[in-house]
């Protein structure tokens, strides 16, 4: 069985054809976008980092490897793991889009969380 086809985007960025179901996995609200042009099957709030781990990370890719390692063990949080198996599922179903308001996506939960959800 090949790994579910799971992506990383910005929401800021217009939806693409390929991009399944799209899924915002930030705590807060992306700043200025409308609910109409996020476009958005769901948002899974409840999967993201802690504030304290979100404040003390920063998106300082010097401290990622931390970070990712840090957040992979709150995955294991009960209201985490949850959200985390509702991923799981939809990227079962076919293309799954996970959108980050973050500047550098490749840094960011989004990422960490598609690594998890493609077996890496």
């Amino acid at each position: 069985m090949s790994a579910p086809r799971v992506q990383v985007r910005r929401v800021y960025d217009p939806p693409e054809p390929d991009d399944g179901r799209r899924v915002l996995v930030d705590r807060l609200w992306p700043r200025g976008l409308s609910k109409d042009r996020a476009h958005l099957d769901d948002w899974y709030k409840q999967v993201s980092p802690s504030t304290e781990l979100r404040k003390w990370y920063a998106h300082d890719p010097d401290r990622y490897e931390e970070f990712a390692r840090r957040y992979r063990k709150e995955l294991e949080d009960t209201d985490r793991a949850e959200a985390l198996a509702g991923l799981r599922a939809f990227a079962a179903e076919g293309p799954l889009c996970l959108l980050t308001a973050t500047k550098r996506s490749d840094i960011s939960e989004a990422a960490v969380l598609a690594d998890l959800l493609r077996g890496s």
